[in-house]
């Protein structure tokens, strides 16, 4: 039976907003029925000129009352903003599904969000992550398709996850306190947002490559740690710097983790091949990847070997932090919750040159 499911953006104007949007054009399932924004007035085609399917689309408030009329919801919110308007949605209508691409809904640990994020925490949600790997319980994808709470993961997170998951679960990384993880990304200027900020000017990053939130400060952090306890993995200690790097969009993760004693890199590899064989958008590399490589798609490209010395790891992956990062795992949750296949709408092939 053919069914078409009608969509209210919330942030639309936004870079994470608009990508929903660009997706959702190729999707035959979903209908837009309204794009909201915060104060941005007039018509969409006025703030993202390169959709143009939706460019004659009027901007409305970001009403609860607009979004709990669409059977799905997705909030493309500043970080804090997503609890009061998913309650208000709530209220009118509980059937919404509801997608929040910030980070209000992602982390179990209420003094997790309090410590990086310094205000009270919103409801945990379902986390939007297919591939993520449960050592316990059921499958991330059950828990999808049972839901209709769904949080976005973070773009940085979903990197380092893709690197570090399987290492730290099949046991090829030693048990607490030797487990740690030393992760280092290159990042497009995209995962910042539209802000206008003086750093983020084109004059200042062409040519430079800017670290952010270093020494252990970064929001993703907790994030990551949780996601590499459900994969079954220990994470004693967490070195994570990203940097800034004169691109649009991409993240380039490198990962660094002690080795248990006796693995092979042959070891390190075959449990990459098996964790992901089945997967549609993970895919093992025979060589590092570039971030080039996945700029449009909804893939990750995860490299993984034993270094010379036998000492440690090296995990590389690359995604395009706007797709497969956010707007990409948010569509892909979205058709598990809706029991669609789960490439409905998405695209794999990235954009050369």
């Amino acid at each position: 039976m053919h069914m078409t499911w009608t969509v209210a953006i919330a942030g639309a104007t936004g870079y994470a907003g608009g990508e929903v949007l660009r997706l959702i054009a190729e999707h035959p399932e979903l209908d837009v029925s309204a794009v909201c924004a915060g104060s941005s007035r007039g018509l969409l085609g006025e703030h993202q000129p390169h959709l143009l399917t939706y460019a004659d689309m009027e901007l409305q408030a970001t009403d609860p009352a607009i979004l709990a009329d669409a059977d799905i919801a997705i909030l493309g919110l500043p970080h804090g903003a997503s609890g009061e308007v998913t309650a208000a949605i709530e209220a009118l209508n509980p059937e919404t599904i509801i997608i929040d691409l910030g980070a209000d809904h992602r982390l179990e640990n209420p003094q997790d969000w309090r410590d990086f994020y310094g205000s009270e925490p919103a409801q945990p949600w379902t986390y939007g992550m297919p591939e993520l790997i449960r050592a316990e319980g059921e499958s991330q994808r059950e828990l999808l398709g049972a839901t209709k709470r769904i949080a976005a993961p973070g773009c940085n997170a979903s990197a380092v996850t893709f690197a570090a998951q399987v290492a730290v679960g099949a046991g090829l990384t030693p048990a607490e306190p030797d487990s740690d993880i030393v992760a280092t990304l290159a990042v497009g200027y995209s995962g910042a947002g539209k802000a206008m900020k003086s750093h983020l000017m084109a004059s200042e990053a062409f040519g430079a490559a800017a670290p952010y939130a270093v020494g252990g400060t970064h929001r993703h952090i907790p994030e990551i740690a949780q996601n590499l306890r459900t994969a079954g993995g220990q994470v004693a200690r967490l070195a994570f710097t990203p940097v800034l790097v004169p691109m649009s969009r991409g993240i380039l993760a490198v990962v660094s983790m002690p080795a248990a004693d006796g693995i092979t890199d042959s070891d390190v590899k075959d449990a990459y091949a098996q964790a992901y064989a089945s997967e549609p958008f993970l895919h093992t590399v025979d060589t590092p990847p570039t971030s080039a490589s996945v700029t449009g798609a909804n893939t990750a490209l995860v490299w993984a070997g034993l270094d010379r010395d036998g000492e440690r790891i090296t995990a590389i992956c690359a995604i395009d932090n706007l797709v497969k990062g956010t707007a990409g795992a948010a569509i892909q949750s979205l058709n598990c919750a809706l029991s669609l296949p789960e490439n409905t709408g998405l695209i794999v092939n990235g954009v050369a040159p």
